[in-house]
């Protein structure tokens, strides 16, 4: 099954792996963003994204399981091997664990969902306003997981784009050019 992605890999994959990088990458800075600068108004935005990140990562997951993992291009140690094999676990667990527990934190607290104001789950408020928890533990371990997992998500992004370049500039193999060829 994997021996046609030894050389090439489907359009679909690639769109998935470019999509939801950029996604994740663009969401993890905004993410920052609001909770450093307390900018309130941009996580309508934040969710929105976030549970539409969520339905594409399910879609890679799903695809990479009908597809396979593509094999390695060029020579690698078992070390190097185990390492990559261990960042795209973290990747490809977190793509799906970040918006979980961004959902988990929202929805368990009270504040619903919505994806570009259309109503998903109702959010819960008091007369003041303000949020009722429908489930403070689902919510407070949603919010300590989205905010603990970023030091991982960041970590195997540079582990991964170091990786990719070694790849690249120093064993000069097909590896980048593998995902980012046109077909």
């Amino acid at each position: 099954m994997m021996s046609h992605l030894q050389q090439t890999l489907s359009s679909t994959t690639k769109i998935l792996h470019i999509v939801i990088a950029i996604g994740m990458m663009s969401l993890l800075a905004i993410g920052i963003y609001m909770t450093e600068f307390e900018a309130f108004a941009l996580y309508d935005l934040h969710k929105s994204f976030g549970a539409i990140l969520l339905i594409l990562a399910l879609t890679r997951v799903m695809w990479r399981i009908k597809e396979g993992w593509p094999s390695t291009i060029g020579n690698m140690s078992k070390v190097q091997h185990m390492a990559a094999k261990t960042i795209h676990w973290i990747l490809i667990i977190s793509t799906i664990l970040y918006p979980v527990s961004g959902l988990m934190m929202s929805i368990g607290g009270g504040h619903g969902l919505a994806i570009f104001d259309l109503e998903i789950v109702t959010a819960t408020m008091d007369a003041a306003g303000e949020a009722i928890p429908v489930n403070g533990f689902i919510g407070d371990l949603g919010y300590n997981i989205h905010g603990f997992i970023k030091y991982f998500v960041i970590g195997a992004i540079v582990v991964h784009v170091i990786g990719a370049l070694k790849h690249h500039i120093i064993d000069k193999d097909e590896t980048i050019k593998r995902m980012f060829s046109v077909k």
